[in-house]
């Protein structure tokens, strides 16, 4: 056998490059993975998180209410979360928001 055992080529994650994000790869920190909802997806997220209603949000962001509700509904389905307060919970753990 012509591998030593330390330098063995199999999926144990122990060598070589190409092993992705993990927190020894990375000086020991770990880093969130990237939004799955776009920036203004996000910033709807941040006002309903601080307690903003779709008519609040709306009015900040200068938008259509039904437009505010649509990117809302949009976030908490790329989410995959069944309401608004887990979507916000969600993204919140991420530190998304």
């Amino acid at each position: 056998n012509s591998t030593s055992p330390g330098r063995r080529a199999d999926a144990s994650g122990g060598g070589g490059g190409g092993g992705g994000d993990t927190a020894a790869g990375l000086g020991g920190v770990a880093r969130a993975p990237p939004p799955p909802h776009t920036d203004k997806e996000a910033e709807a997220l941040r006002l309903a998180a601080d307690g903003a209603h779709s008519r609040e949000i709306a009015a900040e962001l200068f938008l259509s209410v039904g437009t505010v509700r649509n990117r809302l509904s949009s976030a908490v389905g790329k989410l995959h979360a069944r309401t608004l307060v887990d979507a916000v919970r969600i993204a919140r753990d991420q530190g998304w928001v």
